[in-house]
């Protein structure tokens, strides 16, 4: 059973838990304000754009397969950005209190 925002929210280290639409509309989250949410979409949505873009280059260049894409993390400072398997599903944590390893097997489902 694929894994919920309000199951993602719980999980330890998550900050915020949200999902968008390519375009960068917030179409769910949870902790967070809804004028925060929809900046978190937009952000999210223009690197998965980015990654797509490269993705499709990469494997027309390179002749080898990037696609389809599986998902991107960022980490800087004392949190990280787990972006899920397709791209459009997420949360931020506090990298130290987050186990990493399950966060990226709750968001491939």
């Amino acid at each position: 059973m694929p894994t919920t925002l309000d199951d993602l929210a719980k999980m330890e280290g998550v900050i915020v838990a949200f999902e968008y639409t390519p375009d960068g509309e917030c179409i769910g989250y949870r902790n967070v304000s809804p004028e925060m949410a929809a900046m978190i979409a937009r952000f999210c949505a223009t690197v998965t754009m980015l990654f797509n873009t490269l993705a499709t280059s990469f494997t027309s260049l390179a002749e080898a397969s990037w696609m389809p894409q599986q998902g991107w993390t960022y980490t800087g400072g004392d949190h990280t950005v787990i972006i899920g398997s397709g791209g459009y599903r997420g949360v931020f944590v506090e990298t130290a209190k987050a186990n990493l390893p399950k966060l990226f097997q709750a968001l491939s489902g």
